[in-house]
């Protein structure tokens, strides 16, 4: 039994494909308009869901990279004062060895003591340095100066820094240790080669004019500074596993772009040769609807 195929029908399913038609290329124009493939849920639903985790990814990575440069300038700063403090003890190693022979006379001495006690000044300064508001060297009490004299704490030697490790996150549930505590680099308060003792011990043997006492303080200045140099070789490890960690970073970065692009945007070239081929099938259906349905009751009556 053949079905009756009448004037209503055939417009309302010129109209339906004609509607399709337009969509299509409303949909296809929309791409090419903001290049993105992806507008809106509907357009991917599974698309979508990946693009979310691309976007939460590179945020994250994002946040990673600052940590690691962040680390990378602390570890920096941290050798370049560490080297400063490696040439004050070798300039007292220096001066130590000078005093140390009798034939310098006192008035010698107690000009050796003056550049002395400028020295520990200037460790005292180094002791106290900071990055961007924040001292290196006093663990996680970094807002706090770590040598500063009081009316209970009278000289550096006495002093121990605080220990606590500075982190910083470097990827997931991955920390990383930038700091080296003044306890560590300079000794605490019970080491008989603490830089600023053997430093005191050093200033009143040179005003005394006792020249064993000198020669005592060559062999705990050899002593710390050995300890120094492993501080120092410390951080350099510390600095080259964080740049192969900065290294990762953006290689991961650049992944993560291409997923999202590959899954977000639109491939422009094919669009707009999908666009052009829309656009004629639209007219042509236009052209082919007008004829269709031009044809109405006074037509067939005249």
């Amino acid at each position: 039994m053949s079905i009756r195929v009448t004037q209503g029908m055939m417009s309302m399913q010129t109209l339906n494909n004609l509607n399709k038609n337009y969509s299509n290329m409303s949909n296809i124009e929309n791409q090419v308009s903001t290049g993105r493939k992806i507008n809106k849920p509907s357009d991917d639903p599974v698309g979508v869901t990946y693009a979310l985790r691309y976007r939460a990814e590179l945020a994250s990575n994002d946040q990673f990279k600052t940590n690691t440069d962040a680390a990378v300038s602390w570890l920096d700063f941290t050798d370049t004062t560490m080297q400063q403090a490696s040439e004050v003890m070798k300039r007292l190693k220096e001066l130590t060895v000078q005093a140390s022979s009798e034939t310098v006379p006192q008035s010698g001495l107690d000009a050796i003591k003056l550049e002395v006690e400028q020295l520990k000044e200037q460790m005292g300064n180094i002791g106290n340095s900071q990055i961007r508001g924040k001292y290196i060297f006093n663990g996680q009490n970094y807002d706090q100066a770590p040598y500063q004299l009081s009316s209970t704490v009278t000289n550096f030697a006495q002093i121990d820094t605080d220990q606590g490790a500075v982190k910083y996150s470097i990827g997931d549930q991955s920390t990383f240790q930038v700091n080296t505590s003044g306890y560590d680099f300079f000794g605490s308060s019970t080491d008989s080669d603490n830089t600023f003792k053997l430093m005191d011990d050093l200033i009143t043997a040179l005003g005394n004019g006792d020249y064993a006492g000198i020669g005592a303080q060559s062999s705990k200045i050899e002593s710390r500074t050995v300890k120094m140099q492993a501080s120092l070789s410390e951080v350099g490890a510390r600095t080259n596993r964080v740049e192969l960690v900065q290294e990762r970073l953006k290689d991961q970065e650049l992944n993560l772009t291409t997923m999202q692009s590959k899954t977000e945007d639109a491939d422009i070239a094919s669009l707009m040769i999908r666009a052009t081929t829309a656009q004629t099938i639209y007219e042509a259906a236009l052209k082919s609807s007008a004829q269709i349905l031009q044809p109405s009751l006074m037509d067939f009556m005249r």
